[in-house]
């Protein structure tokens, strides 16, 4: 009996439930999966026999291919030549020697492979989204937008595969996109595939993990987290569950290296609002900079090594309350307040601070509309990553704000429309003309001349002497608009204004 547990303890250490050099490929590669099209090669890899030959033979309308490699230490991997985009196509995998095995894998296409991160916003599904029905309905009529989920796993050391694999590479259905709240597939992942196909009009793989509640620092390598001095071990405690540093970037990120992906999109950065807050303009620019390092490494330097990376700049929590969601929303721009930016190029950024949901079943802070989340983000990756000209991605940001006696004049990058607004600019004053603080008074700004177009707003400085007006900021509240009702979006595509914060002064005066 002793002896049983034993072996039984031992296969538990061999990779994703392989036993012993069983030929197999690695958890995420099967039947009707998505693999990067040209220019870059998927990479293909998987467990054999030791000292074996693999064999691959790819057929298809636009490539035929063999490859063939070795098996070193129970692994093999090979990287494909560049397959244009479309399909289907078949893959032979045959493993030569003492033990000869024969792996078919059929309905392959070839497209853009995108990564899917963050939490519980991006973990919610399509079955929880408004206008639920008609959108699982409209799934099958998308077959070429294929799907893949990561299941929710921790680890204290970094992975080679998958642990477990939620949903494997299948084409979408509503059985598929409308699984159990929270655990299935991502509404967001969904509906930006699917928007995004719409434009490129070629197959798109998406690949979902993430986990609801989770920081920034469980996605995070330990060397991420060290660059912005937050010291960890290689071997984090996985205790404390999915919160603990690196525990998800061992079994959920980790395991993917190899992949060969186009892209990430990210919905994350609630749990910091209070946990780190102070850190997340270094943490969140650390962990992408990590990543592109790593998928570039791991994928035979396939996956370019400044891929595209766009998220959800945070919605709303609570009102009347002040939650840090302020705070955070400016640090996931690097302080900078819109993306791209000098530290965090290659990005763009999909403001959601228009989109309540007071009374979402989920709670407010899970806003059902992900339909323009999913809208605002492919906008982003049309511009950025596929370089697409004359598409409005970003809101109006600040580019001048002139003080006069009663008034201040802020003028936009681009040409804007107003609407009424008491309170969602705000000033901070000193006389002594000095930065604000943490402790300093905000009063509101009343928006001047409102519902036109133009470049530049006037607001009132009512209470406060131009002289006197130390900074000047634009919806800093965890909640500060009702649904799509801010006073500035941009006059061309209907995007909302990300908030800002202008301090006049420094602070070291």
């Amino acid at each position: 009996m002793w002896c049983i547990g034993y072996v039984l303890l031992i296969l538990s250490f061999l990779p994703c439930g392989c036993s012993g050099d069983a030929f197999r490929f690695a958890s995420y590669y099967g039947d009707h999966m998505v693999l990067q099209k040209a220019p870059a090669g998927a990479v293909l890899w998987g467990y054999g026999s030791s000292g074996a030959q693999v064999k691959f033979l790819l057929s298809g309308p636009h490539s035929t291919q063999t490859n063939t490699t070795a098996v070193n230490n129970g692994i093999w991997r090979v990287t494909l030549e560049p397959v244009p985009a479309g399909g289907p196509y078949n893959l032979t995998a045959i493993q030569k020697g003492t033990s000869s095995s024969k792996i078919l894998l059929t309905d392959l296409l070839f497209g853009d492979v995108w990564l899917c991160g963050g939490q519980s916003n991006m973990a919610f599904t399509l079955a929880q989204v408004y206008n639920a029905s008609e959108e699982l309905a409209l799934a099958p009529k998308y077959p070429n937008v294929r799907v893949f989920q990561a299941a929710l796993e921790q680890s204290s050391v970094e992975l080679k595969d998958l642990p477990r694999v939620e949903v494997p590479w299948s084409r979408p259905s509503a059985e598929i996109l409308g699984g159990k709240d929270f655990t299935h597939f991502s509404a967001v992942c969904w509906l930006f595939g699917r928007y995004l196909y719409e434009t490129l009009q070629y197959p798109v793989g998406l690949v979902e993990s993430c986990w609801g509640g989770t920081p920034v620092e469980a996605w995070s390598s330990p060397r991420a987290l060290q660059k912005c001095g937050l010291q960890t071990s290689e071997s984090s405690n996985i205790e404390g569950g999915p919160h603990s540093d690196s525990v998800l970037w061992n079994a959920m990120i980790h395991p993917l290296l190899h992949m060969t992906i186009k892209g990430v999109i990210w919905f994350q950065g609630e749990d910091n609002a209070q946990y780190n807050q102070d850190k997340y303009s270094c943490t969140f620019p650390a962990m992408i900079d990590d990543w592109r390092m790593m998928f570039h490494t791991g994928s035979d330097s396939q996956t370019a090594a400044d891929f595209p990376f766009g998220f959800v700049q945070l919605c709303t929590y609570r009102k009347h309350t002040h939650d840090g969601f302020p705070e955070i929303r400016w640090h996931q721009t690097a302080d900078y307040g819109y993306a791209p930016n000098q530290r965090m190029k290659n990005t763009f950024m999909a403001v959601a601070l228009d989109l309540p949901d007071e009374h979402s079943p989920w709670g407010s802070i899970h806003p059902r509309d992900k339909q323009d989340v999913a809208y605002r983000l492919v906008l982003g990756a049309r511009a950025v990553a596929y370089g697409e000209k004359g598409v409005s991605f970003q809101g109006p940001f600040p580019t001048r704000v002139l003080f006069y006696k009663n008034y201040l004049n802020i003028t936009y990058n681009q040409m804007i429309r107003t609407s009424p607004s008491n309170d969602t600019f705000e000033i901070c004053c000193s006389v002594y003309q000095k930065a604000c603080g943490s402790g300093s008074e905000w009063f509101p700004a009343a928006l001047q001349e409102q519902d036109r177009v133009s470049d530049s707003v006037l607001v009132s400085v009512d209470g406060c002497s131009a002289d006197s007006v130390a900074a000047l900021r634009y919806a800093w509240s965890d909640w500060p608009c009702e649904f799509k009702d801010c006073p500035v979006y941009s006059a061309d595509s209907a995007l909302p204004a990300p908030p800002f914060i202008i301090n006049r002064w420094p602070a070291h005066s």
